[in-house]
């Protein structure tokens, strides 16, 4: 029922969406049901800023004006989905290897919206791998670092470089992806921090104090969660 439960918060989401918005737009499974009921509502004067190469293909197939962080002074509107929403709204995010562009434009967001199925809503977050961008060059010894930050929060697996069939996963930057199998992260503002901390981390999936509210898709409809 998952399917069902991201569409339906994908398109409630695009209902938050007004003409003339400049729309921040998310990467994954969800964030591609909210870019399609948006793209089905036709609202005139839209620019909407996306947050990976796919989102942007979708939104350019569906007739979505595209526009670049770079070429818009704020975001009204963020909606993006997340890998774990936990107590206050902090989240894991990067399952979709974009999280340093997500990043970004969320903090470049009036106001940021996240939508997710039921299941990601957990009390503490954790049981999803942590993502960790991190810099190509040198990577296995930024790995290591990693690992000892990891280790002084008591989480005793080492972060893992991510592969796929291809091979390594590159993001659109052309950085590298560790995930961290942290169980659970009891301090996610200090593990923000000490990540931040390491040369070669280019970003963290981390999303904390960024979201204004959550909505979550469930079998019967949306429920809303804020901070």
């Amino acid at each position: 029922m998952s399917d069902i439960q991201k569409q339906r918060a994908g398109e409630a989401a695009a209902l938050r969406v007004e003409a003339g918005m400049i729309v921040g737009l998310g990467t994954g499974s969800t964030a591609a049901w909210f870019v399609k009921a948006l793209a089905a509502r036709n609202l005139s004067n839209l620019r909407c800023v996306p947050t990976s190469e796919a989102t942007a293909d979708l939104a350019r197939s569906l007739g979505l004006p595209l526009t670049t962080l770079e070429d818009v002074s704020r975001i009204d509107l963020t909606v993006d989905g997340a890998d774990e929403v936990g107590p206050g709204l902090a989240l894991i995010k990067g399952g979709g290897a974009a999280l340093l562009r997500e990043k970004l434009v969320w903090e470049a967001s009036d106001r940021c919206l996240v939508i997710a199925d039921a299941a990601k809503v957990v009390t503490t977050l954790g049981a999803f791998p942590l993502p960790i961008e991190v810099v190509a060059f040198g990577h296995k010894t930024t790995g290591n670092r990693i690992a000892d930050v990891l280790s002084d929060h008591d989480i005793s697996q080492p972060a893992r470089l991510r592969q796929a069939d291809r091979g390594i996963v590159r993001t659109d930057g052309g950085n590298v992806i560790y995930d961290a199998r942290c169980g659970a992260i009891h301090d996610p503002a200090r593990l923000a921090d000490d990540l931040k901390l390491i040369t070669g981390v280019v970003e963290h999936g981390l999303f904390l104090d960024l979201a204004d509210e959550a909505i979550i898709g469930t079998d019967s409809g949306v429920e809303t969660l804020t901070p």
